[in-house]
């Protein structure tokens, strides 16, 4: 359950356009469109340290994970995995700074139901940027992508870890 419930919650976040790279849309009717609060890369690159030694942390405890073969101890570490997963997400998400995903996960104009930021809403605000700070978003990306990446192969691995009949350990 708690597995499904982390998966769903990573899975909400890679659906998401960070906040860095949507514009935020005003109500229907609204002549202007609001810019984007965006980290400096400065801050970007601050928070992008929190969140790899997240990282950093979670492939310890999966090779702990890994080298045991005590059950009980296994779940122990499972559950600690399971904290640190939830932790890195929160710093992934917190990467893009003010006025992003809201609680449910989802963007500004990603809700459920609703329309998907595509090239028509996004076209305006990419036009707008200047070459420097199109270069900043690029490498915004560029390491976040990875990251994202990292963490669902964690997933994958901690849901593996939890069934009752887990991986082989080969070294």
């Amino acid at each position: 359950m708690k597995t499904s419930i982390l998966i769903a919650a990573v899975l909400g976040l890679t659906t998401t356009i960070p906040p860095a790279l949507a514009q935020a849309v005003k109500p229907a009717g609204s002549a202007s469109q609001v810019q984007p609060q965006v980290l400096s890369p400065a801050d970007f690159d601050k928070r992008l340290a929190q969140a790899q030694e997240h990282m950093r942390q979670m492939q310890a405890q999966m090779d702990k994970i890994a080298a045991t073969q005590d059950p009980q101890e296994r779940q122990r570490l499972l559950q600690e995995h399971g904290a640190s997963m939830q932790a890195a997400m929160s710093a992934m998400h917190g990467m893009w700074g003010p006025g992003g995903a809201d609680k449910s996960g989802m963007g500004p104009g990603m809700m459920m139901g609703g329309p998907m930021m595509g090239w028509d809403r996004m076209r305006g605000y990419y036009s707008s940027l200047t070459p420097e700070q199109l270069k900043q978003r690029q490498y915004m990306i560029d390491q976040y992508m990875p990251m994202q990446q990292m963490m669902m192969d964690h997933m994958m691995l901690h849901q593996r870890w939890m069934s009752p009949q887990p991986p082989a350990v080969t070294k």
